[in-house]
């Protein structure tokens, strides 16, 4: 019996826009995945500074992208710890929800570089495939050693989310880089202003 293929994506998905809705279809289509975590960060270790925006409002607007999808699911567990959000933490408690699981995590390739920082770096080495999601116009890096993983084909796609906030600040429109839902949520409840 084949082993379920579980694909972590963590991020804050502040907010969350269609480029991240790209890299799961892909990371589902390409990868064979049976299911699909979006996980939230309450604060990303690597940009401590930044507060997000609050995470009942990041995962309503998860919620809202993601409706009708049955192999993408929301787990609040990050933002329901609180502090700086470690894959490591993250990981070691899908490992005991999914013993049986192949565990793979979706990251940019322009994060191959610091995977060595990431914490307990080793050990995420030893416990998951990384499904690798090049940027439109880069050269593909290979995975550094002792990590594993695919470079995925998917859609390529340049978005992001500080590009949306900036947008919006500018009173510029947001409607074809977020879903229709999440843009009128964001419009009608003044985030980002």
């Amino acid at each position: 019996m084949a082993l379920d293929r579980i694909g972590i994506f963590g991020g804050t998905f502040d907010p969350v826009h269609r480029g991240h809705l790209l890299v799961a279809r892909a990371a589902l289509e390409e990868a064979g995945l049976d299911r699909l975590f979006f996980i939230p960060a309450s604060r990303s270790p690597f940009k401590e500074s930044q507060q997000p925006s609050a995470g009942k409002d990041r995962v309503r607007w998860l919620r809202l992208a993601l409706a009708g999808e049955s192999r993408y699911e929301i787990d609040e567990r990050e933002l329901d710890r609180g502090g700086i959000s470690y894959a490591i933490d993250t990981v070691h408690a899908y490992q005991k929800q999914f013993p049986d699981a192949q565990l793979c995590y979706l990251i940019g390739a322009d994060h191959l570089e610091k995977l060595h920082q990431w914490r307990d770096a080793p050990k995420l080495a030893s416990v998951l495939e990384f499904l690798v999601v090049p940027r439109p116009g880069e050269v593909e890096k290979p995975i550094p050693a002792p990590f594993r993983g695919t470079f995925l084909s998917g859609f390529p796609c340049s978005i992001a989310a500080s590009t949306i906030r900036k947008r919006v600040r500018s009173g510029q429109s947001i409607g074809e880089l977020v879903p229709s839902f999440v843009e009128q949520d964001i419009v009608n409840r003044g985030i980002y202003l």
